[in-house]
């Protein structure tokens, strides 16, 4: 497909694909894939944490 045929998203989508910096683009999504992940497990474990905390607590009062 010639590049005067694309629709804007295409173009748009073939820029960031095969674009100038499209490979560290590429490596800044995944890291911040990685943050949301890390930031999630991490909330998870404290809130069960605390649960656990506080059913420890009920049950030895």
């Amino acid at each position: 497909m010639k590049l005067k045929e694309m629709t804007r998203e295409e173009l748009e989508r073939f820029i960031e694909e095969k674009g100038i910096g499209a490979e560290k683009l590429e490596k800044a999504k995944r890291a911040q894939r990685n943050l949301n992940i890390a930031l999630l497990l991490g909330s998870a474990s404290l809130l069960v944490g605390l649960s656990a905390i506080a059913v420890y607590k009920a049950m030895s009062d």
